[in-house]
């Protein structure tokens, strides 16, 4: 039985890690539908005046969708290898294709935040039903008593704020406008699912690799993520480890650190001392009196990329 349950649980940790980019995005996805709708109930207050209107249900539309973006954009490592790479060499050794899947990666985290809240707002309809109550043709609407003041009159609807008389108008209008906006809503998402798979395709269409090579592919770069970040975080625990030792004599470890870099004692870098200046800007020892001196941490992926590690 114990058996049984582990082995269940190794599947589905295995399940979950291997759809990893699916759930971040579905997490992503759920934040700014709670993000929205907290929005929507807390702070979202039409100011029902003309021409503010219309700045004001744009803005709550527009801006936080470009605000997502941005941030987006902003956490992705991705972006910042690019720029390293751009910076330091110029982009000569990126190839159109590399650079293609890296965009396409950036992009395609970035822009998952604000399509939802786009969609959400455009599916819940206040934002919309505030913007355009104003540009509504009173023609189109049966009977509707005539007025000289029809922009403020129709920029109050939002608010349920009008006299008397255009009272029994407000669902109409918001009917209309709701219907205009969950319209836009549905067509956003049609739009972005048919991209979406016209992208996939194409990705599978120009790929050398097959399903299953692609498959493995992934697996092995992320396993080659996580060791190379838990050795890089041993590797410099153990270099500080030495220059706090020499510096003051000796070195505040943990237990568990202490066994931990027990095991790189006498372990010296396969990397020449020449190429690790280099590529990481490090010196650890000043080389007339091993004097430790700090200087700046750099990528190791420059070094990686030209020995074809």
């Amino acid at each position: 039985m114990a058996a049984l349950i582990s082995e269940n649980f190794k599947f589905v940790a295995l399940f979950f890690k291997s759809k990893d980019v699916m759930i971040f995005n579905g997490l992503i996805g759920l934040g700014t539908v709670a993000s929205q709708t907290v929005y929507n109930i807390f702070a979202f207050h039409c100011p029902c005046s003309p021409k503010k209107n219309y700045l004001y249900g744009l803005t709550a539309i527009g801006v936080p969708a470009l605000a997502f973006f941005v941030i987006g954009v902003m956490l992705n490592q991705n972006t910042w290898d690019i720029v390293s790479e751009c910076r330091t060499r110029k982009c000569r050794k990126l190839s159109l294709s590399a650079a293609f899947a890296l965009l396409g990666s950036i992009l395609g985290r970035a822009v998952v935040a604000p399509i939802t809240w786009s969609v959400i707002s455009l599916l819940r309809g206040e934002a919309y039903v505030c913007a355009f109550s104003e540009f509504v043709d009173p023609s189109s609407l049966d009977h509707f008593p005539p007025t000289t003041k029809t922009p403020e009159i129709m920029a109050r609807f939002p608010c349920k704020d009008v006299p008397a008389p255009f009272m029994n108008y407000s669902r109409v209008i918001e009917r209309q406008l709701k219907y205009e906006s969950q319209l836009l809503g549905w067509l956003l998402v049609g739009i972005i699912s048919l991209a979406v798979f016209l992208l996939l395709c194409l990705k599978h269409c120009c790929s050398s690799l097959g399903y299953q090579q692609e498959a493995y592919w992934s697996q092995y770069r992320s396993s080659e993520q996580t060791l190379f970040q838990r050795t890089a975080e041993v590797h410099a625990k153990y270099h500080a480890a030495e220059c706090v030792k020499n510096y003051f004599g000796f070195v505040a470890l943990k237990d568990e650190e202490k066994q931990l870099l027990e095991v790189c004692k006498g372990i010296k870098s396969v990397i020449p001392r020449m190429e690790w200046n280099r590529v990481t800007g490090v010196y650890m020892y000043r080389e007339t009196d091993d004097t430790p001196i700090y200087s700046r941490l750099n990528k190791w992926d420059l070094y990686t990329k030209e020995n074809n590690c």
